[in-house]
């Protein structure tokens, strides 16, 4: 009989990257505050936890990182400017994102990579297992990618990692993972996995994407694990040891997802994800559409 695990309440949002690759946007202003259509990418994600039932969120920052802080804060003298105006509906857009969830924030001190972010969590995350969501995956609402990893991780414990099919071409800028299949089609379980392999080195095209959930022996792994690719503490690598040997931290399993995802980790991607969520929006897709239709006509 399949055993029953804890409730998972708490997410861990690691948000201390220095955002290079959109400089000098990003000089003075986080990368996670960069506005996809309306809403600073970062919300989106709170969002995400909350609807998967996560409202205890620990955000990791970083220097000149305040502007997240401040984002989901009051804002006492707007929101009285837009009382004072009349303007309900604005009012409600400035509040919903401080009604969220309840938010704590811990700094990074050192950019060490990931796994050191996660760790960075420990204290407030104790010995329940919990949620990683990476800011540069944003994932459709209409395809509940996280909270089928919860209920996965509730049915076999351990961790669950969330697996989409790419190209093999593009498998080196992912970490890797090698399955066996499960009764569930749409779950697998994890027996290895690889950071950014080279394509000939890979053991599959499942590409591990940005939303973990992971049983708290994690830590234990991680403040143990050396640096490894690029000189940081991988995720990857700590899970690979939970992967191989099930003793410490049970399984690794994966959900393969193949819904919407917009990935604003890349320039060219976050305004491919900025047309496509403006285009489907009920306020400004169907203008929006018809000016895109006749900008390409003109343009081919």
């Amino acid at each position: 009989m399949t055993q029953s695990h804890p409730r998972i309440s708490k997410a861990v949002i690691p948000a201390a990257g220095l955002g290079t690759r959109f400089l000098p946007a990003t000089k003075a202003t986080p990368k996670e505050m960069l506005p996809v259509v309306d809403k600073p990418a970062i919300q989106y994600v709170v969002e995400e936890a909350v609807s998967a039932g996560l409202d205890d969120v620990l955000m990791i920052t970083g220097r000149n990182k305040r502007p997240l802080e401040d984002h989901f804060d009051r804002n006492y003298e707007l929101e009285s400017a837009l009382q004072k105006k009349g303007d309900a509906s604005r009012l409600a857009k400035v509040q919903e994102s401080s009604d969220l969830a309840t938010m704590h924030y811990v700094r990074q001190g050192d950019p060490k990579g990931l796994g050191h972010a996660v760790l960075c969590a420990a204290p407030h995350v104790g010995h329940e297992p919990f949620a990683v969501l990476l800011g540069d995956d944003l994932i459709d609402p209409r395809d509940p990618l996280l909270a089928r990893m919860v209920e996965v991780q509730e049915l076999h414990g351990g961790s669950v990692v969330a697996l989409m099919e790419v190209e093999p071409e593009q498998i080196h800028l992912y970490g890797s993972a090698a399955v066996e299949a499960t009764a569930d089609a749409d779950v697998v379980k994890v027996t290895g996995l690889v950071e950014k392999p080279d394509a000939a080195d890979a053991p599959s095209n499942y590409a591990i994407i940005g939303r973990y959930v992971l049983d708290p022996h994690i830590f234990d792994i991680l403040r143990k694990t050396e640096p490894g690719r690029g000189g940081e503490i991988q995720l990857t690598d700590a899970l690979q040891q939970l992967a191989t040997d099930e003793k410490v931290g049970g399984p690794v399993h994966g959900v393969v997802f193949k819904g919407r995802r917009y990935d604003t980790g890349d320039r060219g991607d976050y305004l491919r994800a900025i047309v496509r969520l403006a285009c489907e929006r009920e306020d400004l897709g169907p203008d929006f559409r018809a000016w895109l239709r006749s900008y390409v006509a003109e343009e081919m």
